[in-house]
């Protein structure tokens, strides 16, 4: 069994795959599957944490992933639904025996109970929902019944509440008492008497604090309600600035329904940044599971619109077809122009897009970012005007090309500047995602008029 467990227990030492699984552990896993050792199937995944397995079940192919599935049979852990990335988790609960599905999620967390249904079919939620008492299938179905990208999404139904009128003491001694309370919590809220939240107590003070203590003497100074429509992303944030730990959801009323807890926020946190980088580059996030043409159909339409954006930039230079027969080593030039103005479009965009994202970029200093950024583009393009003139001078030999080549880069880097801090302010402000066309316009914008002035200037100054 260490033999095992040396197999299956993250790397925490390897730079780079700390706490990644070791790599036999994948193999070990499948030859009990191949093997129908059911025994030791159970016995070596009993070693893994849910993440583990879950990421084990991802990288897998669909067919041992049957295999794999229906061998651990009710051994099944709902913790794994959870760690699950969307499509797999579909997948699995298609594969899964009604009656261990339903004991599965039973041991969930109500945020991570919402989260695994929201996107089933009808049939399958409902099969899920028959599990829970009335109370608890109506807890969820309320929370079904929000927006999908709201707080309500992310909290959880099980708070730890008691009255801003106890002292410690009490407080100590009705929650030791209580028939059901949360296995892991960090705060106990303050309530009115119409049940709305007032603070916080942590447990560090609610414990080191004398018995006779009244817990708002002890409550904590920062203190955020969160609203049950408040869009998540926005949830997310307020965790981050405010080193906040949980916070209490109230309805419209004002009463408190939920809590949110930081890792749930943070996990939004997390893809809200992975879907600006991918938006980025014109891809959407997919899995190692995703099908050849499920990710042909992903990656398709930003292709299509790149063609099009191309063929744009095309039209420009055959409007110069005759001044580049002239010289050849326009065509040779003109790349360089072009990838350097693209590339410092792209590095604005990124920037801007990031400041966006985290809040950081507002109507306070949007102006002096741009203009940050446009100084730093054109000490930058005087820099590598100077440098291609000389690479220019030594290679063809003229100084006519060094002076267009320098304008161009000028031009374009001027170009680039505007647009990749001008577009995404843009399209923030009329409520698109800045990360989600950006690009596109950046490089048409830097192309076009790469081209355009590049060309244009040889055809003034050389012919």
């Amino acid at each position: 069994m260490q033999g095992d467990r040396d197999i299956i227990q993250p790397d925490q030492a390897s730079e780079g795959n700390a706490y990644n699984l070791d790599r036999r552990a994948t193999s070990e896993v499948l030859r009990h599957v191949e093997g129908q050792d059911r025994a030791q199937l159970i016995s070596i995944l009993g070693l893994l944490h849910a993440a583990d397995i879950a990421d084990l079940l991802e990288q897998i192919s669909a067919y041992d992933r049957k295999r794999l599935i229906l061998l651990y049979d009710r051994e099944f852990d709902g913790e794994i639904l959870s760690e699950l990335e969307e499509g797999v988790r579909e997948d699995i609960i298609a594969l899964l025996k009604p009656e261990v599905l339903t004991a599965a999620v039973r041991k969930l967390r109500s945020d991570d109970v919402v989260d695994t249904i929201e996107d089933l079919e009808q049939l399958q939620k409902d099969v899920i929902l028959d599990a829970f008492d009335k109370t608890e299938r109506a807890a969820v179905k309320r929370s079904l019944s929000f927006p999908e990208f709201s707080a309500s999404r992310l909290m959880q139904r099980e708070v730890v509440i008691v009255p801003e009128t106890w002292s410690v003491g009490e407080a100590i001694d009705r929650l030791r008492a209580a028939d059901k309370l949360r296995d892991q919590f960090y705060h106990v809220t303050l309530v009115d008497g119409r049940m709305n939240p007032i603070a916080n107590v942590s447990l560090g003070r609610l414990m080191s604090s004398a018995r006779e203590m009244f817990l708002k003497d002890i409550k904590e100074d920062i203190f955020w309600t969160i609203p049950v429509l408040q869009g998540e992303a926005d949830v997310a944030y307020a965790f981050n600035p405010y080193h906040l730990i949980s916070s209490p959801v109230v309805d419209e009323s004002g009463r408190i329904i939920g809590v949110i807890m930081i890792d749930d926020a943070m996990v939004v946190l997390n893809d809200e940044h992975e879907e600006d980088i991918l938006r980025l580059a014109g891809v959407v996030e997919n899995s190692p599971s995703d099908s050849v043409l499920e990710t042909t159909l992903q990656r398709f339409p930003c292709l299509a619109v790149n063609l099009i954006t191309a063929i744009l930039a095309s039209v420009v230079i055959t409007q110069f077809a005759a001044t580049i027969e002239k010289l050849i080593a326009l065509a040779v030039l003109m790349p360089i122009v072009v990838s350097m103005g693209g590339n410092a479009g792209t590095q604005n965009l990124t920037v801007v897009v990031h400041s966006l994202s985290t809040k950081d970029l507002t109507d306070a200093n949007v102006y002096r970012v741009n203009w940050r950024e446009g100084l730093v583009g054109l000490v930058n393009v005087g820099i590598f005007a100077v440098l291609m003139g000389i690479v220019g001078l030594l290679w063809l030999g003229s100084l006519d090309l060094d002076y267009i080549i320098g304008t161009a880069m000028i031009v374009n880097f001027v170009v680039a500047g505007l647009a990749g801090t001008g577009v995404p302010v843009l399209m923030d402000r009329i409520g698109i995602d800045p990360a989600l066309a950006s690009g596109t316009f950046v490089t048409t914008a830097t192309d076009i008029f790469g081209f355009f002035a590049f060309l244009g200037f040889a055809a003034i100054v050389l012919f």
